[in-house]
């Protein structure tokens, strides 16, 4: 082993004379441990919040969706077919979308009306899961049957059964005046996806109803695409728009129609990163001052060392192995921990709950029954990257102090 090594190994096994460089040096290592699991576990969090809002809105929306320039398309059996010939692409289904008011009892709320198969519906969406009363294969050509979103229906204050009176905004032309198209629909379901957008707006019926109600015939407003793997959708969307290309369509991913909600949490994180990362350089620099004081109660071994041959060079990789020691273990241990408290973020928190006797999580706010959690490595490995970086510049300093001790300064009186 180089000397430079075994001496740094010893002065972080040694017993200081001075209590308080020992003092200073485990506060250092827990510090840092400190910091780099609470990095680890809030971008856990982030990364859980970031895959529930992704799992929920894409249970109610499509991964690709093809519709024409004026929202409507002709024959949606031969796009299907089509786009179906991508090995990516595992369903389709077409839809109609307008918009409509609801009326029940005095209260009338505005609502996005989506005409499905249920059948193919399953295919693309989850709704089938999300159901809370009927079931979507309720929705039956010409019964005129609607499942609401749960918000929706407790703002309209319907119950299964009930007829609620959907208003269409395209109106009777006669020669007295336009007149509103109104058509009752029996309440047949109520689904809820746990996103509020979704739940207090959307209504779903038979496509057949909705092509009825919207006269548009045989057309449809678009086909909705579900993939194998919904990260793909940028890419697979290019291409279908590159296979469709002789016919007037356009063709949108799920990363674009939802960016602002995406762009949101990327942001968050990317600034609690920045933050919690400043709290981590913190505890890596005092390490700097752990070092100096080390490096000073060390001057007559420094010089002696100097006198026997030992460089400058060889002086500053001494305590710069001190350094990398004591702050690669509280690294380690900042690590582990953050990566426990991350994986079981669903006992600690009821437990810290049950001990302050304060609601830390509820439910019936956030719609998510626990605090997400998804650790991924490449996070894992960047706090370390990060931190280990830190470590080592944190040393260089009181290292260099010590390479520019003068021995003859230094054993002046001793």
């Amino acid at each position: 082993m180089n000397y430079e090594i075994l001496l740094g190994l010893r002065y972080v096994r040694a017993k200081r004379r001075n209590g308080f460089i020992s003092f200073i040096s485990l506060i250092s290592t827990f510090g840092l441990a400190l910091g780099v699991a609470a990095l680890i576990t809030v971008l856990s969090v982030m990364n859980g919040f970031q895959k529930e809002l992704r799992t929920r809105i894409l249970g109610v929306a499509s991964h690709i969706q093809v519709t024409g320039y004026d929202n409507e398309l002709a024959d949606w059996q031969q796009v299907a077919d089509a786009v179906l010939k991508n090995p990516e692409v595992k369903a389709a289904a077409p839809y109609v979308s307008e918009q409509a008011m609801l009326s029940f009892d005095q209260t009338v709320r505005g609502a996005m009306v989506r005409g499905v198969l249920p059948a193919a519906e399953d295919g693309v969406a989850d709704f089938s899961q999300h159901m809370r009363a009927g079931k979507l294969t309720d929705l039956q050509p010409g019964g005129y049957g609607v499942v609401l979103g749960i918000e929706l229906a407790r703002a309209l204050q319907v119950q299964m059964g009930d007829k609620v009176t959907l208003i269409a905004p395209q109106g009777l032309v006669t020669p007295a005046a336009v007149l509103p198209r109104l058509k009752q629909f029996t309440v047949v379901g109520v689904f809820e996806a746990g996103h509020f957008e979704y739940d207090a707006s959307l209504a779903l019926i038979h496509m057949q109803d909705a092509q009825t109600l919207y006269r548009m015939e045989d057309r449809v407003s678009g086909v909705r695409l579900k993939l194998g793997d919904l990260f793909d959708a940028p890419r697979v969307a290019r291409e279908l728009h590159a296979q469709l290309a002789g016919q007037e369509l356009l063709v949108g991913d799920w990363t674009r129609q939802h960016a602002n909600f995406f762009r949101a949490i990327a942001i968050e994180k990317n600034m609690m990163f920045i933050i919690l990362s400043l709290i981590v350089a913190v505890a890596a620099f005092n390490i700097v001052s752990m070092l100096i004081m080390v490096v000073t109660d060390k001057q007559a071994d420094i010089a002696i060392l100097r006198t026997l041959g030992a460089s400058p060079a060889s002086m500053m990789a001494v305590f710069v192995v001190q350094g990398a020691v004591i702050g690669g273990f509280g690294l380690l241990l900042g690590v582990a921990g953050g990566v426990l408290l991350a994986a079981n973020l669903d006992v600690v928190v009821p437990a810290i709950e049950k001990i302050v006797g304060v609601s830390l999580w509820s439910s019936e706010v956030y719609f998510i029954p626990e605090l997400p959690s998804e650790i991924l490595m490449s996070d894992v490995v960047t706090v370390t990257l990060i931190g280990g970086v830190l470590t080592l510049v944190a040393t260089l300093y009181p290292s260099w102090r010590a390479s520019r001790v003068q021995p003859a300064e230094a054993l002046r009186y001793e």
